[in-house]
């Protein structure tokens, strides 16, 4: 099936393949047709859309030619002639808009019973849709200026109704960055401004929320002669007599969970030998999945899940059901749950390219296991450390294994190379210990290795567990030398790690974003 992408530049997937398309005059009429996807669009009404009001005699041969070649390219039965034009067909779930807006519905849904961390989770996914400026490769085309409007406009309504839903929550502090900058954006959004106000005054700013009412108020007498609205007009008289109602309820820290999904049952006691690790942590919630092919497999793998994510401990959920594109359905789970690691494995370099649809969609860090399961505790948790965004993942999840595991935790580098110039890499591993030793209490001892391929591997085979960042680009280009050496069974248990944009397992409780880290070098 084809996905259909608007919310950003123009997309069409097959799968994880983006499918080619012609120039603009064949892209802006798909993006006609998607704007009125199952419903009839006449070959008048895309000929005056393409040449902005003013077709030319051939116009309708043009568009006839332009569907002609879409079919090429997206199969004859996407688009269907019917009189008095063309219906493109979009399948239930197909077109991102479609799912942005079954997303939104249920959350505004989800906020008016009371629900506000539902809304909350939906409106994050909601908003995860967004690849850019809706349109972003037909901006200046005539036809698309109402469309982007509209879009535009669901977007940032969209993002009004989350801050509600996280003000309801108790997160004012994590908001107030994002506030600001859209106010900024948007000076006439009287909601947004209310929201930056009650955020200010739950972070004991009552001064800048009063301000900000005073320069909305300013605003609006000086450009359109109008007082403030109803809704303003009373959060400011209750700042002033600081209402109790307007006080911040208690945030509850959002569950942090782990999604385990094993390539085969043969897989399973490997990956949930990492899972139990984690899994013993106070804050964590593990989810145990198995994808099968075939319907009459699905009871058999739900029972063998039950019974071995027993052993896990904490809190174990598991599910088991057929999917025809796993690395979707990963995808899927980590969304839809709230996971801030996914947790596979892959035997070879082959299989981990398969899981490229899950690090390039998924939200939450990706950890894929190679090799047998871990002896805990064995010889402590490596982390070969360069200082990548993937290798601060990578680090951050040996930290939490050595933790909770009860080993030691060791950051690998490499030595001094006189003959190029190079100092050694002490000085990294020392400020990178130091921050995480800030966040977790976890001292990393550092390991220096020569500098070369085997000496690295050499240096981290006595690991229990190898954790290691993945190269930036290792779905173009693979995941470089080190990292073939360590794929397989004769090497470590290794976890190769790529960072998600969600908070990750060293970020506090409460956090709802990302953290980075950084170093001066």
């Amino acid at each position: 099936m084809l996905d259909f992408r608007i919310l950003g530049p123009l997309e069409v997937l097959d799968g994880d393949r983006p499918v080619r398309l012609g120039g603009p005059k064949q892209r802006a009429t798909l993006a006609i047709l998607l704007l009125n996807a199952n419903r009839v669009v006449s070959v008048e009404r895309l000929a005056d859309d393409l040449y902005a009001g003013a077709p030319p005699v051939t116009a309708v041969t043009q568009v006839q030619r332009q569907v002609s070649d879409l079919r090429k390219a997206l199969g004859a039965k996407t688009i269907e002639t019917r009189s008095p034009g063309y219906v493109l067909h979009a399948e239930p779930g197909r077109l991102d808009l479609e799912r942005f807006e079954q997303l939104t519905h249920a959350a505004a849904q989800a906020l008016h019973d009371g629900d506000a961390q539902s809304a909350a989770d939906q409106l994050r996914r909601a908003l995860e849709l967004w690849r850019g400026a809706p349109l972003a490769d037909l901006t200046y085309e005539a036809f698309a200026q109402n469309a982007i409007g509209r879009l535009d406009e669901l977007r940032l309504g969209a993002r009004e109704s989350r801050f509600e839903a996280e003000l309801e929550l108790g997160r004012h502090a994590q908001l107030l960055g994002e506030l600001e900058a859209l106010v900024w954006d948007h000076p006439l959004r009287e909601r947004l401004r209310a929201q930056l106000m009650l955020a200010l005054y739950r972070a004991g700013r009552q001064a800048d929320a009063l301000e900000v009412y005073r320069r909305t108020r300013e605003t609006l007498v000086e450009q359109f002669g109008i007082e403030p609205s109803s809704l303003l007009r009373e959060l400011e008289r209750k700042i002033l007599a600081q209402d109790p109602t307007l006080d911040a309820p208690s945030a509850a820290a959002p569950e942090r969970t782990l999604l385990v999904v094993p390539s085969s049952g043969e897989r399973l006691d490997a990956l949930l030998s990492v899972a139990r690790a984690l899994g013993g942590l106070p804050d964590r919630t593990t989810i145990v999945a198995r994808l099968v092919a075939a319907g009459q497999e699905v009871q058999a793998a739900a029972t063998a899940l039950a019974a071995a994510a027993s052993a896990v401990g904490g809190a174990v959920r598991t599910a088991a059901f057929t999917s025809l594109e796993p690395a979707r359905d990963i995808v899927r789970l980590a969304r839809n749950y709230d996971v801030d690691v996914v947790l596979v494995d892959a035997a070879d370099e082959e299989e981990l390219h398969a899981l490229a649809g899950v690090g390039e969609h998924s939200p939450a860090d990706l950890a894929v296991l190679s090799g047998p399961g871990v002896e805990w505790p064995g010889g402590g948790v490596f982390v070969p450390f360069g200082g990548t965004e993937n290798d601060w993942a990578a680090l951050e999840l040996g930290a939490r294994l050595a933790e909770a595991a009860g080993t030691p935790l060791r950051l690998v580098g490499t030595a001094a190379d006189p003959a190029r110039g190079r100092r050694d890499a002490s000085r990294l591993l020392a400020d990178a210990s130091l921050a995480v030793q800030r966040v977790v209490g976890v001292p990393a001892e550092p390991l220096l290795a020569d500098v070369s391929e085997e000496a690295l591997v050499e240096a981290v085979r006595p690991a229990a567990v190898v954790v290691c960042g993945l190269p930036g680009r290792w779905r173009a280009e693979g995941p470089g030398t080190l990292r073939r050496a360590l794929l397989g069974p004769d090497g470590p248990p290794a976890l190769f790690v790529q960072r998600g944009t969600r908070p990750g397992v060293l970020a506090p409780g409460e956090s709802r974003t990302r953290f980075s880290w950084s170093l001066e070098v």
